[in-house]
């Protein structure tokens, strides 16, 4: 069946972009102000594809009775993403899927594990992927790229094909990133010390939403991530691209 719509990497749209627009933001923005951040390996038995139905279909959502949480977003990593990757320190080798809740405050993590603790004595944690890092990031640098007229406050809403996620120990603007064909624009952040973190200080994460293909734009990406790495500012320690999780086609991208 075909739609007649066309649906070019890029899509643009009408209008003024929302950023540009002062009206737009004063109607609201989401507050959104910590990022929770799994990073962990592929299902010991091989079960990824039925991990990925569970979480998907009966962990996250329940996460959205919390008040605190605004959105969330997971990703995978394929064989062909993982061979992509430009920058990967030791401790991230075996990084197969990401997890991400977008949170309004950072009080809203004992929420959040206090759900865990009674979701598990309910019998309702069937799956456990070994982790790799649990870290937790204050939001930083909003971008949209140039042909996107959505505001940058918004991006975790908006479908995306996939990220291509930069961790790095240092700070820098990720305007760069926007130029490349298939970032619709980046979000990043900064390590915090809580609890629920083990992210090293000073560790900085970025992500790029994608509207194309997350191995076609980690090609384009290259050369300005070698650029940036090369000016000093920061040390790369992962960059690689991952698929967003498609709905009912749990084996489709699979580690």
């Amino acid at each position: 069946m075909t739609t007649g719509i066309d649906n070019p990497p890029a899509a643009v749209f009408p209008g003024s972009p929302s950023d540009d627009v002062a009206a737009i933001g004063a109607c609201g923005s989401p507050a959104i102000t910590a990022l929770f951040v799994s990073l962990s390996q592929r299902h010991p038995d091989g079960a990824d594809a039925r991990y990925l139905q569970w979480h998907t279909l009966d962990h996250r959502p329940e996460q959205q009775r919390l008040a605190r949480i605004q959105t969330s977003l997971r990703v995978v990593a394929t064989q062909a993403c993982r061979d992509a990757r430009l920058a990967c320190a030791p401790r991230f080798e075996s990084v197969a899927h990401v997890m991400t809740y977008f949170f309004s405050a950072l009080e809203g993590l004992d929420d959040f594990n206090a759900l865990s603790t009674e979701l598990r004595n309910a019998g309702r944690a069937p799956f456990i992927l070994p982790p790799v890092e649990r870290g937790v990031y204050a939001t930083g640098e909003k971008l949209t790229a140039p042909h996107l007229k959505l505001g940058s406050d918004v991006l975790p809403w908006m479908p995306t094909r996939g990220i291509y996620l930069l961790i790095e120990r240092g700070c820098a603007s990720a305007r760069a990133l926007t130029e490349v064909e298939g970032v619709a624009g980046v979000w990043s952040g900064s390590s915090l010390a809580t609890p629920f973190s083990s992210a090293g200080e000073g560790q900085t994460i970025t992500y790029c939403f994608l509207d194309d293909d997350p191995l076609v734009t980690a090609q384009r990406l290259r050369a300005v991530l070698e650029a940036r790495w090369k000016s000093g500012q920061v040390e790369p320690l992962f960059a690689g691209p991952f698929y967003s999780v498609v709905p009912y086609e749990w084996d489709r991208y699979l580690p």
